[in-house]
Parts: C-alpha cells; sequence; structure tokens
C-alpha cells in the first residue's frame, strides 16, 4: 500500500453507498412486492410431508400463479432498477395481486396478496426528495427585527407589472 491510499473500503462506506442507492428508488415497495411474489408462484407447487403421507396444494391454476408470482417478482426489480416506471409498476402489483385472490389459492394463503397490495402501494405513491441545497450567502438580503428576510416575506422587494417581456418588448410576441 502506498503513503496516499485510503486502505480498503470498509463497512460503513459501502453501508453509506447501499443508504444513497436505496433513498433514491422505492426500496421498500419493490422489496414487499418481491416477498409477495414468492408465495404466489411457490405455494401451488409446494408438497409438506408429514412422514410418509405427501400433502400436495397442487391446482389446476398452477400455471396462473406461477405467472403471476414471477411477474410480481420481475415488478419489484423494476421498482429498484428503472424507478421512473415506478407508478407503473406499483398499479400493475395491485393488479395482479387482486386477479391473485381467485387465481392462485387465495393470494398464496393472504400472504403473498397482503405483501404484493402494499408494496405496489408504496411504489405508487413514491416521489423522489428534494435535493439539499447548500447555504447560501446570506449578506445580501436585508435583516427586519434579527429574521433574514427572504423571497416569502413582505419586506422582500416585490417585482412591478412594467418589468414583464410585454412591456419590454412593445407590446410584440417574440414568438412570430
Amino acid at each position: 500500500m502506498s503513503a496516499e491510499s485510503t486502505g480498503s473500503r470498509g463497512f460503513t462506506y459501502w453501508r453509506l453507498r447501499f443508504r444513497a442507492w436505496r433513498g433514491n428508488r422505492p426500496f421498500w415497495g419493490g422489496l414487499f412486492t418481491m416477498i409477495g411474489g414468492l408465495p404466489i408462484a411457490y405455494l401451488p407447487y409446494a408438497d409438506l410431508r408429514l412422514g410418509n403421507m405427501t400433502i400436495a396444494m397442487a391446482t389446476t391454476a398452477g400455471a396462473g400463479s406461477l405467472i403471476i408470482g414471477v411477474l410480481l417478482i420481475t415488478l419489484g426489480l423494476t421498482m429498484w432498477f428503472h424507478s421512473v416506471v415506478r407508478v407503473f409498476a406499483g398499479i400493475a402489483a395491485i393488479v395482479l395481486a387482486l386477479v391473485s385472490l381467485p387465481v392462485a389459492n387465495i393470494g398464496g394463503f393472504l400472504i403473498g396478496f397482503l405483501f404484493a397490495l402494499i408494496g405496489g402501494a408504496l411504489s405508487a405513491s413514491w416521489a423522489p426528495g428534494a435535493p439539499v441545497k447548500e447555504p447560501t450567502d446570506e449578506a445580501g438580503l436585508p435583516e427586519v427585527e434579527g429574521e433574514r428576510a427572504d423571497e416569502l416575506s413582505a419586506v422582500a422587494p416585490q417585482s412591478n407589472a412594467t418589468d414583464s417581456t410585454i412591456d419590454a418588448n412593445g407590446g410584440r410576441n417574440s414568438a412570430g
């Protein structure tokens, strides 16, 4: 190792990177949607063994439940890695969760249904946060009784109607 290198990247570095990645997308909505897809896809094909006796959960709608489960997992991954379509993915997850009730063993015995429904709702309602603004120089704004005047204050200078572009261009539209 050279004197200039910072060494290996520790746990804190990767935790903070994951935290930043998670904050820029509907992480929990995608996770709940994927968790909801697992029981919907798996339970129709599961076998429960009790000694020599095998209990099969297989139904005639096994293919439909497999398709619904795989689509829910795909929508959860879409929410994570392509968050631009988060509203579509959330609404599609809600619709697939509702369709899984009659098709896939009561929506994976209501476990998958509830997870997919909550995940779709979280994704459809998620919005990116506002970027953090850097502190600005406060020297240019006047102070009013010990407080800084900002653009919402009544003390801030207001623009006049004569400052508009219509008056500046002599009343002509510049688009034509």
